[in-house]
């Protein structure tokens, strides 16, 4: 029984300072640091759930010539940034066709985006 009590402490006594050995003291400036990285991380994460939310949201519904940003120009399907700009540059739109009468995008290119948009 004796024995057993010496090897549980000899155990409890490794355990300490194997646990002792693993907690380090960190310099404040190296907190600093990772403390702001973790933050960063965070907002990151954030604003890409947000994003997600917000597609999601108008995954559904049309989006709108007259008023859709470029970001959201962009999720149209084939749809290039050059596109996107000449979609704003030449607002408002009276009818999403308007997009082939301007020869701002391809008739192959509006048949992949004709059910996605509107004008209003």
């Amino acid at each position: 029984m004796v024995e057993c009590h010496r090897a549980f402490g000899a155990m409890s006594l490794l355990f300490l300072v194997a646990l002792g050995g693993c907690a380090q003291p960190q310099n404040p400036q190296d907190l600093k640091e990772k403390t702001a990285q973790t933050t960063e991380e965070i907002k990151r994460d954030a604003k890409a759930v947000a994003a997600g939310i917000r597609e999601g949201w108008n995954r559904d519904k049309p989006l709108d010539l007259n008023s859709a940003t470029k970001e959201q120009l962009l999720t149209l399907p084939g749809l290039s940034s050059v596109q996107a700009d000449h979609i704003i540059a030449n607002r408002p739109y009276k009818d999403p066709a308007e997009l082939l009468s301007r020869h701002i995008i391809s008739k192959a290119e509006y048949d992949k985006i004709s059910d996605l948009v509107k004008a209003r």
